[in-house]
């Protein structure tokens, strides 16, 4: 606990249904919303921007405005800038103070829906939007933007369920196997193996930043109460990136909010693989570059700002107990 930096709180934008991307028309102006992403905004932005910015097929480029500059504000701004477009991100916070900056970074979309809700063309453009990502930025490996391949290990004491319908997705992951009693060095009998990047978000989203505004790309700092407000922008495309504030924006009452908790440590260049799972609630270690940063929590419809002095210390005491023995 001694050697805990900072610990932090966001708040993942979770619809038990999935994301949502798809235009409508208000008052003449087309607007395309791309939010709802739940624990998979990073790992699904350029897809699910991708399919946003496809609402446009065969409309000449003008202007836009893109509401938001988390991820996929960013992400949606800079396919847009490469369409032809002039983009003009409005936001309230710039990207440090976004949620997409509390984000961990694996690249692994996970807690983007319930399984039990969603349906069959939502999935269909999940898988869409994930290869499309994952394709992005295999082009955008290095320290530029953040993004490396690392070894993750999930711990488990079950394995693998056989006869399980097989992962549409596996073949994105370069390696994955699982490892029995004896073979790994951590407390759990398995340790599911695979390789898969991680991206850091601080990096990611001030090179996008970056790029955006060498682009011609300018940013206005405001924040909208009401969808009327938008209404009132002189673009005639806005595209909706506000993530959880979708729900007070546009009415969306299946967006909620899934308060998460990070709690960060010194980094430690030694650590080139990350963790998940292994103890009591969601636990994840991930060494970034900047920070070992180690989680953590899913806790729906809590909106809660506050960090918690229990959760913080269960994170840590579960971390300790996971790499105690480690030599």
């Amino acid at each position: 606990m001694d050697d805990v930096i900072r610990v932090i709180v966001g708040h993942r934008p979770y619809r038990p249904a999935g994301f949502v991307v798809k235009s409508e028309q208000m008052d003449g102006k087309t607007i395309v919303h791309n939010y709802g992403h739940g624990g998979g905004g990073i790992s699904l932005g350029w897809g699910s921007s991708a399919l946003a910015v496809r609402e446009l097929h065969g409309r000449p480029p003008g202007t836009v405005a893109v509401i938001g500059s988390g991820i996929m504000g960013l992400t949606s701004a800079r396919l847009l800038q490469d369409a032809g477009w002039q983009v003009t991100i409005y936001t309230r916070d710039m990207w440090r103070h976004t949620t997409s900056n509390v984000a961990a970074g694996e690249w692994h979309p996970w807690a983007v829906y319930d399984a039990a809700v969603a349906g069959p063309d939502f999935m269909s453009q999940y898988y869409q939007a994930a290869r499309i990502a994952h394709h992005a930025y295999t082009n955008l490996t290095g320290p530029d933007y953040g993004i490396r391949w690392l070894e993750s290990y999930w711990l488990t004491d079950t394995p693998a369920t056989t006869g399980a319908d097989p992962d549409p997705l596996a073949d994105l992951f370069p390696y994955q196997g699982e490892l029995g009693p004896g073979e790994h060095p951590f407390p759990t009998r398995y340790a599911r193996h695979e390789v898969t990047m991680q991206i850091d978000p601080g990096v990611l989203l001030r090179r996008l930043t970056q790029d955006f505004q060498v682009a011609g790309g300018r940013f206005m700092i405001r924040n909208f109460m009401a969808s009327t407000e938008l209404l009132q922008l002189p673009e005639p495309v806005i595209f909706n990136c506000t993530g959880l504030g979708s729900r007070e924006l546009f009415g969306d009452e299946d967006l909620t909010a899934a308060k998460g908790q990070l709690v960060f440590l010194p980094p430690d260049p030694a650590v080139d693989y990350m963790t998940s799972g292994g103890g009591a609630g969601n636990l994840y270690m991930f060494p970034r570059s900047d920070v070992v940063l180690l989680g953590g929590t899913f806790k729906t419809g809590d909106f809660s700002k506050n960090p918690e002095p229990d959760e913080t210390e269960r994170i840590v005491t579960e971390h300790q107990r996971i790499f105690s023995e480690f030599s």
